[in-house]
């Protein structure tokens, strides 16, 4: 009798903990949403708006190229320009991630051309595998769970993992490139003359060097950065075929499977080995298991690679991602890890 009085006692406790865990899980579904829905949005509009015949094929690839060479170094140079040196995180964050970065990219190198026959697809897949979305989605979901002061923190590591995604990317697709064989000295010349890397180059070196840009043109820079993922996606959903996805998903299922599940289960088993909890160890599902980057498309497209198959990845992985992030948040904050 006591127990059963003890137990009705606790009912209404264990009745307000359920339902705080509720909306902690409902949080953390809105949360995958929100960051989703802009994504979906700008591919609608650009799909539409090609269907319709307000854009054609021809318009749709001119603006990805200018997307590429105008737009994104913007935004690379921006993201780094404007990082507080005041909140770096610990050496041990910064280089684990960049490790596990390469390790991702080298390990996919030498696997994917064994069951992959095509070289642009190839680069595609392996730039896939590798290459996530920290910057609209990782940095978001942290805000979202420990506030702006662990974002900030976080929103460091962009300078990182920009720099090592794109430098991978572009010897990746480099070395898969079948519109030229090229030589190294030729391979690391393109490297050197990509345009993200420029970006990314200058917006170092203004960080390094605390070179501020003077307000009249820092807002501008600031509003051409924030062009470029509408713009990227707006170009991705005119020219998305899904005629054309139901081949690839031989591709892209696997792909998928290894880009928000598996790989991402590793590097997180690997950082809570390696000793991090909490907002460390929530950052690397923030970086291994979002969706493909956006700038994976019109890299690929104007480097050689399948941008068809690149844009398809971009699209699925985004879509798919509001289950997967959602069971990622729900599964580190139901065992306490984050």
């Amino acid at each position: 009798m006591h127990f059963i009085g003890a137990f009705l006692l606790l009912l209404p406790v264990l009745a307000l903990w359920r339902k705080e865990e509720m909306e902690t899980d409902m949080e953390n579904l809105i949360i995958s949403i929100n960051a989703v829905i802009p994504f979906i949005c700008y591919l609608a509009l650009g799909y539409w708006s090609r269907v319709s015949g307000l854009t054609d094929e021809a318009f749709l690839q001119r603006l990805n190229k200018v997307t590429f060479r105008i737009f994104f170094p913007f935004m690379m140079f921006y993201n780094i320009y404007k990082s507080d040196a005041q909140k770096i995180p610990g050496a041990d964050v910064m280089i684990f991630t960049a490790v596990s970065i390469v390790a991702i990219a080298f390990a996919a190198y030498l696997i994917v051309p064994r069951f992959v026959k095509e070289n642009p697809r190839r680069g595609v897949i392996i730039q896939a595998l590798f290459r996530a979305n920290l910057l609209l989605f990782g940095l978001p979901l942290m805000e979202a769970a420990f506030g702006s002061e662990a974002a900030a923190s976080a929103s460091m590591l962009v300078m990182i993992v920009m720099t090592v995604y794109n430098f991978a990317a572009v010897v990746i697709l480099e070395a898969f490139n079948t519109k030229e064989k090229t030589s190294f000295s030729k391979t690391f010349v393109n490297v050197v003359k990509n345009p993200l890397m420029i970006g990314a180059f200058i917006g170092l070196l203004f960080f390094l060097l605390k070179i501020r840009l003077p307000e009249s043109l820092e807002k501008p820079v600031s509003a051409l950065s924030g062009m470029t993922t509408p713009i990227a996606l707006f170009v991705l959903g005119g020219t998305l075929k899904f005629s054309a996805a139901k081949e690839d998903m031989k591709y892209i299922v696997p792909t998928l499977v290894f880009r928000l599940i598996l790989i991402p289960m590793a590097i997180i088993a690997i950082a809570y080995g390696t000793g991090f909890r909490g907002p460390e160890l929530f950052l690397m599902m923030g970086i291994h298991a979002t969706p493909v980057a956006t700038s994976s498309y019109p890299t690929a497209q104007n480097m050689g690679g399948d941008g068809a198959l690149a844009g398809e990845m971009v699209v699925f992985s985004t879509l798919i991602s509001v289950l997967t992030l959602f069971l990622w948040i729900f599964g580190l904050k139901t065992l306490g890890l984050a």
